[in-house]
């Protein structure tokens, strides 16, 4: 696994530790479970829009290939 650091504001980090402590866990393991949820929920958004994309252009795209 690589490692990535990243930079948080006092009160971000304060909150993260407060969560992570409350929790029983390690904040970065908290901070990884965010990265992963953002990713995957950004990752459905780009999917949806690039599949009404196509959808709208299904004509044209099928000219393009032709």
């Amino acid at each position: 696994m690589k490692e990535l650091t990243i930079r948080l504001d006092a009160s971000l980090r304060q909150a993260l530790d407060d969560l992570a402590d409350a929790q029983g866990r390690p904040p970065e393991e908290l901070a990884e479970k965010a990265v992963r949820g953002y990713l995957h929920a950004e990752g459905r958004l780009v999917r949806a829009l690039a599949e009404r994309i196509a959808k709208e252009h299904a004509e044209l795209l099928r000219r393009l290939g032709e």
